[in-house]
């Protein structure tokens, strides 16, 4: 399921990143690679605010529909 369809307080994991190759490569220096663990710590209508690898960052809904994660 994609990230945005997450709550806040949810922890997942990352399952597949979709989209074109530079949204995939910028994803993957932000720290979303397949099996990395995330915490949700806001989702208002799409748009999030995650924790990932030890970094806080804040992701719009066209972003986040491009991250596959698993419960």
């Amino acid at each position: 399921m994609p990230i945005m369809m997450t709550q806040a307080g949810d922890k997942v994991t990352v399952a597949k990143i979709t989209g074109e190759s530079s949204v995939r490569q910028r994803l993957s220096e932000l720290g979303f690679t397949e099996g990395t663990p995330v915490d949700i710590v806001q989702a208002h209508k799409g748009d999030m605010i995650v924790r990932v690898r030890n970094s806080t960052l804040a992701l719009t809904r066209e972003m986040a529909a491009k991250i596959m994660v698993n419960m």
